[in-house]
């Protein structure tokens, strides 16, 4: 009877299971993804949209509602119209704003699927590419792809917008992760991070106990020779919203919960109350920034925080099972966090008294209990591809001859381990370097012509560690997104490898759908700096 009953179900997997065929797939519902999907469905094409999970946006759905955009006058085209939107679902204008850079999760969800539907893809949930045999080839031509549900997509185009770089690396595409060194590059922000001021150890706590042991979250390898190359991966963390309502969902105690976890912090508090004569504020602890309607976008701040600093190494090379680990993993140090913050006695009155004040948001994340559903993947997998952006293309070498859009937010990588120096903890890793704004080029999209000619990759493209610390930012990833679409369609219709298209017609194109090549500062943001200046 039970091998009757496994043949059945056999039987019924393989009968459910079908082949469709669109003129582009776009793998990863993230917001890049999303805007690659529109983008390519604007232009015309049957377009497909596949999303492991049952949710799109990405981060901007979930749980990062206050956008990091640097200068905002280099956000245009299709990124612009989601923020537009926000605003307009805000009513900004009625308070003289056309967009809104600040959003509940469900908000950027709910726009992100209306511009899906207008736009005609078909969105597939729960789509999640089968683990070892997802792609199938051709010579250079991806021809396609597996789900684990048994479908096969077949596309002319795929765009990899996932965060992961799965079917990049299934593809057979080169990539890497972490840390490139200084020499590699000749960039001077590279590899292993010499003394770095924020997010820092201010004050000195001893990295050991009184028996000579090791306060947990701390590791005991030493540091490399500055400048140097490793495979650390800068910290994940999960983008979580808070609520001071009534109905907010009071910090539970994890499974498992261990204070000693959270001994180094404790210590912290209390050398920073006999620095500093008073109880550090709840936001000195975690970045908390406030979102419409009572809500917030928190985030890490400072030495101890919501990072779960060494927790993200092994993510690039991870199983999906051990994936689902991190992600745990993650989630029990987060909340074991709060809980403790809000109840332990160690922790001052005054804190316990203010992280009580919020709650996790009853509004968001109800099929997941109110937690996030996206970890902050920060950088995992990044091609190596047609170009590498490096340092020089954030400070000196500006201008590209294939511009796709913009960057502008600062070099920003958060802090990759927590080592003992002399004795007392710190920090390694941050990166907050000013840049100035910069063109996108086409080719950090694109693979080495010999290794794929139909996959664009707008999200996990190529970069070096330093150069991805801007330019990964979520409008970033929309503009490259909109650019994946349009390139498709011009590869696709002249029957031309993607790294063969007209890239002069690209960028002109994209001009038409608003996109921004060149920084123009805004007559309000020259009165700004004008008025900062006169202080």
């Amino acid at each position: 009877m039970r091998k009757l009953l496994s043949l059945w179900l056999c039987v019924g997997i393989m009968a459910s299971a079908a082949t469709r065929n669109f003129d582009v797939v776009v793998y990863g519902g993230t917001a890049g993804g999303v805007i690659a999907a529109v983008s390519a469905a604007r232009e015309g094409l049957r377009t497909a949209l596949l999303e492991p999970t049952a949710h799109v946006g990405g981060m901007v759905s979930g749980g990062l509602g206050w956008t990091d955009y640097g200068k905002k006058e280099v956000i245009g085209g299709y990124a612009y119209e989601f923020y537009y939107r926000v605003g307009q679902r805000y009513g900004m204008g009625g308070f003289g704003n056309e967009v809104s850079w600040l959003h509940e999760p469900h908000v950027a969800e709910d726009i992100f699927r209306q511009m899906l539907s207008g736009a005609g893809v078909t969105i597939v949930e729960h789509a999640r590419l089968t683990e070892k045999d997802g792609v199938t080839r051709q010579g250079t031509r991806v021809t396609a792809i597996k789900t684990e549900n048994g479908d096969t997509f077949t596309a002319q185009v795929f765009i990899d917008s996932s965060y992961e770089g799965d079917l990049m690396a299934q593809a057979g595409i080169t990539w890497t992760y972490g840390r490139e060194s200084s020499a590699q590059y000749g960039e001077s922000l590279a590899g292993v991070r010499d003394k770095t001021p924020f997010h820092q150890f201010l004050v000195d706590v001893p990295a050991k106990d009184a028996q000579g042991k090791l306060l947990p979250e701390i590791s005991g390898a030493a540091l490399p020779q500055p400048g140097s190359a490793d495979k650390a991966v800068q910290a994940y963390n999960f983008r979580m919203c808070f609520s001071a309502a009534a109905d907010r969902v009071a910090f539970a105690k994890p499974a498992n919960y261990d204070p000693h976890r959270y001994e180094l912090l404790a210590r912290f508090i209390e050398a920073r109350v006999k620095a500093e004569g008073k109880p550090p504020a709840l936001g000195t602890l975690m970045k908390i920034d406030r979102l419409p309607n009572g809500t917030t976008d928190v985030n890490n701040n400072g030495a101890f925080s919501t990072d779960f600093i060494g927790g993200s190494w092994e993510y690039p090379n991870a199983s999906y099972a051990k994936r689902d680990e991190i992600w745990q993993a993650h989630k029990t140090y987060q909340a074991g966090l709060f809980y403790f913050l809000a109840n332990d006695p160690a922790v001052p009155a005054a804190v316990r008294q203010e992280m009580n004040s919020w709650g996790l948001c009853n509004a968001e994340f109800s099929d997941t209990d109110h937690w996030p559903r996206q970890l902050y993947i920060r950088e995992d997998r990044r091609m190596v591809g047609e170009y590498v952006m490096i340092q020089q293309d954030l400070q000196t070498n500006l201008t590209k001859p294939d511009p796709v859009g913009m960057g502008s937010y600062n070099s920003d990588s958060h802090n990759v381990e927590r080592i003992v120096s002399d004795g007392f903890v710190r920090n390694e890793g941050d990166m907050q370097v000013a840049v100035k704004p910069y063109q996108i080029p086409y080719r950090v999209m694109v693979p080495k012509r010999e290794e794929a000619e139909n996959l664009l990759v707008p999200v996990a493209f190529s970069a070096s560690h330093v150069a991805y610390s801007s330019v990964r930012m979520e409008p970033q990833y929309m503009i490259l997104g909109q650019a994946a679409g349009v390139a498709a369609k011009m590869a696709i219709d002249a029957k031309l490898p993607v790294q063969a298209i007209d890239t002069a017609a690209l960028t002109a194109k994209l001009r038409t759908q608003g996109a921004v090549m060149e920084y123009v500062p805004s007559a309000q943001a020259t009165a700004l700096a004008a008025a900062r200046a006169q202080k």
